[in-house]
């Protein structure tokens, strides 16, 4: 009987397995995952479990009896230490070892740390246990310092903020969120922020820190000497890909794989936010929930012997106080904008020889459905359109013929 073997607790090992067993897969799947939880969503880390609306079991990938309805064998608080490709054999951390048929690498990312930046009243956001840590410790009149204003600092801003916590985020770009959607969407979100009384300075790094008897003092660029209770690092990831290295496989900024997630060993493949993949013909490692889910039903399939890739565009989204932002396909190139700043209700399109590439929108949800659905299909549409409001974009769409054109 085949074996495939999981490695990592996200959602894209989840989705793979989940999509074995629904085509049919009758042979053993083992899932190996460092935590003692069954797979979770980690965008509710940042925001829902971080700010007490959600449950554990809100964010579960699978409900509790998931691995046991579906022949699962969890191997949990166990990580995965060594892999050899020639012998298809992978070592745990508790001394036993599992032969596999085929091996999917889902190892993640982890919170990027910075030198110097350590102890009890520094934190990071990346697994259940680090996003219940920081909860205890936003409490209102505390100060909470963020390095970094990207989503997983703003998102904790407007957590933290809601409690009452005062709120102060180093940024060394611009804008917040700019090198990800952009000047309008960072501009926009900026001064959200500050409405909610968080200050964000932009501009500025943080490039030391000491704790004192009663909290942080943190050292500027600039020689400022700031105090807080708190420090959140929110300065990026890193991936996963210790394991891949030592085994001898190709891994450049994350594990390479192709098209259909085979890296360079046999039978061994790459997915989720680990996997640097081919994708419209170059390698792309994105760390998005959605890229992730996909990536392993599209993997599911091809462990099955199909041969059809996942072709399509990555999603991802942010909520900060009741605002949405989202964004789909690739962004640059010639931008049109379409709605308005001062609303804080607009789509932001890129466009690149007469089609529709991308789009990072702020509060238009309707926008973001019919986009993808354009991006689907070939189609033309110049920049004068897509600024104007009444020109609908479901009319990019190949339109379906009449009943009395088919009669006829």
């Amino acid at each position: 009987m085949s074996r495939y073997v999981l490695v990592g607790g996200g959602v894209a090992t989840a989705a793979t397995a989940t999509g074995l067993r629904a085509a049919g897969f009758a042979g053993e799947i083992v899932l190996v995952s460092g935590e003692p939880h069954l797979p979770y969503e980690r965008p509710p880390l940042s925001k829902e479990y971080l700010a007490g609306t959600f449950g554990r079991g809100d964010f579960q990938a699978n409900p509790d009896g998931w691995a046991a309805d579906n022949d699962i064998e969890l191997v949990l608080g166990t990580r995965a230490q060594a892999l050899d490709p020639g012998l298809r054999r992978l070592s745990l951390s508790d001394g036993s070892t599992l032969t596999y048929d085929a091996l999917v690498l889902g190892t993640g990312v982890r919170a990027r740390t910075l030198p110097g930046f350590e102890g009890d009243r520094v934190h990071v956001v990346r697994t259940i246990a680090d996003s219940e840590r920081l909860a205890e410790r936003l409490v209102p009149g505390r100060h909470l310092a963020i390095l970094g204003a990207g989503f997983i600092g703003c998102e904790v801003a407007a957590v933290a903020a809601a409690k009452g916590v005062r709120v102060t985020v180093f940024e060394p770009e611009a804008l917040p969120l700019a090198r990800v959607v952009g000047p309008e969407v960072g501009h926009a979100m900026l001064d959200v922020h500050g409405e909610q009384g968080v200050v964000i300075r932009t501009g500025e790094l943080v490039t030391g820190m000491s704790e004192t008897p009663s909290g942080v003092e943190l050292r500027t660029r600039d020689g400022e000497v700031v105090e807080c209770d708190d420090v959140l690092v929110g300065v990026g990831s890193v991936p996963n890909t210790e394991l891949a290295v030592e085994a001898g496989l190709d891994v450049d900024g994350g594990i390479l794989a192709d098209e259909h997630g085979r890296t360079s060993a046999p039978d061994v493949y790459a997915v989720g936010d680990v996997a640097s993949r081919l994708h419209h013909g170059r390698h792309v490692r994105v760390e998005h929930h959605d890229t992730a889910v996909r990536h392993g039903a599209a993997l599911a399939r091809t462990l099955l012997g199909e041969s059809e890739p996942w072709t399509g565009e990555h999603y991802f989204w942010s909520h900060q106080y009741e605002h949405n932002v989202q964004s789909l396909g690739r962004l640059g190139g010639q931008t049109v904008l379409r709605g308005s700043l001062e609303e804080r209700s607009f789509t932001v399109f890129s466009l690149a020889d007469g089609r529709i590439t991308g789009m990072v929108a702020l509060n238009r949800p309707r926008d973001l459905l019919q986009t993808r659905k354009v991006l689907a299909v070939p189609h033309e549409v110049t920049a004068a359109q897509l600024a104007d409001e009444d020109f609908a974009l479901k009319g990019l769409l190949p339109q379906r013929p009449r009943r009395s054109e088919v009669r006829a």
